[in-house]
């Protein structure tokens, strides 16, 4: 499949050991860092793992967090840290500064589904985890404010290009197309409005992205709501509907070159290549020639100086992030285990002496090739 949704680069990580020389004074608390160490390994290995499917993810991620909860939580379930919070600092890249074109309906479904989860997990991180931080998140980190509602909202709005595209298959009203795709333009205007004050260097390809989505997104709900005004026999109200569908459409068709041609983190892809954008050209075309023909025979309406007013609101659709919550702690942590990590043993850090700067090594992403396009079949 070709790709359709930006993506930024997979965050990298260094590496971590959970070798903790001398504050380890019991197998139990060895086996705990060696179970650690090998499913965090394993998590890792997935993300670059061709045959992965959502379920391994899930249950790699849940193991290896059910056993990182120890460090982060005390073991009676209260609010405070476990004594162990601090003792292990991890390192990852920074996406900005260091697809659905022919699926099958189940396919469809979980990614839908996974985008759902996906912005869960960040509205979770941004509202239980990272306010917790013993340091803030600099300007234009991954875990500062407008990076991760960006992702929260365009994970939302990924969502709901599903939702359309499933309702255009299904032949749904075009009432509630107009009005899903003009929920998604607005999502994806609202989250290149949050990335807006980001330097441009980081962000410029991500907001074109955004951007292209939401002039896209917008001439598709011009396109149906004309439909649904010719319906009621506003034939000149649909026509300069249409008209403004047509110079969207134009418009995205520029901003997917400008995309291509913008340099910034992350894969180019080519939304323009695919059936799904090109198939509204032809019909933003063939319904606005059908309009024309009708008004010129049949309803002689004078056509609008200005587009309408999208006041469109979807009762039906909507996406909101699926509520995360982290597994239980692992049943291993014990007290016993706890008591064998002797934090009085912890080697001292030498602040005079700087330490250099660990290179984190990017991830290499599988080189997933385009398969033939065979357009937005979701059914």
């Amino acid at each position: 499949m070709t790709h359709w949704f930006h993506r930024n680069p997979l965050k990298a990580t260094a590496p971590v050991s959970f070798n903790y020389y001398g504050m380890v004074t019991g197998p139990s608390a060895s086996k705990m860092c060696n179970d650690l160490r090998s499913s965090r390994a394993r998590l890792l290995e997935l993300f670059t793992d061709l045959s992965c499917n959502p379920e391994m993810m899930k249950n790699a991620a849940d193991l290896y967090f059910s056993l990182l909860q120890g460090f982060i939580n005390s073991l009676d379930e209260s609010t405070q840290e476990s004594k162990l919070r601090y003792i292990q600092n991890f390192k990852w890249t920074d996406t900005l500064q260091g697809q659905v074109p022919s699926i099958t309906e189940d396919e469809a479904k979980e990614v839908h589904r996974s985008l759902k989860i996906a912005a869960g997990i960040f509205k979770h991180l941004k509202e239980s985890h990272i306010p917790k931080l013993i340091t803030p998140a600099e300007k234009g980190r991954d875990l500062e404010a407008r990076l991760i509602e960006t992702y929260i909202i365009q994970c939302q709005a990924e969502a709901q290009e599903v939702t359309i595209a499933r309702a255009i298959e299904l032949k749904h009203a075009p009432g509630l197309i107009a009005a899903l795709a003009y929920e998604t333009a607005n999502f994806y205007q609202k989250a290149d409005h949050t990335l807006s004050s980001l330097e441009p260097a980081y962000s410029a390809k991500w907001r074109k992205y955004l951007h292209l989505k939401m002039c896209f997104y917008t001439a598709y709900a011009y396109c149906y709501h004309g439909q649904t005004l010719l319906a009621s026999d506003k034939c000149g109200e649909a026509i300069r509907s249409l008209q403004e569908a047509e110079k969207l459409y134009a418009k995205a068709e520029t901003l997917c070159k400008e995309y291509g041609e913008t340099k910034g983190p992350g894969p180019t892809v080519k939304p323009s290549g695919h059936l799904f954008f090109r198939k509204l050209g032809s019909l933003v075309k063939n319904t606005l020639e059908k309009c024309q023909r009708e008004n010129g025979f049949i309803y002689f309406q004078k056509i609008p100086t200005e587009a309408p007013q999208l006041e469109l609101k979807a009762n039906y659709g909507l996406v909101e992030p699926v509520p995360f919550e982290f597994p239980p702690k692992s049943a291993h942590w014990t007290p016993e285990t706890l008591a064998a990590f002797d934090l009085t043993k912890r080697p001292k850090d030498d602040n005079a002496k700087p330490k250099p700067e660990e290179e984190v090594k990017p991830v290499k992403e599988p080189d997933i090739k385009p398969q033939k396009d065979t357009g937005c079949s979701i059914s």
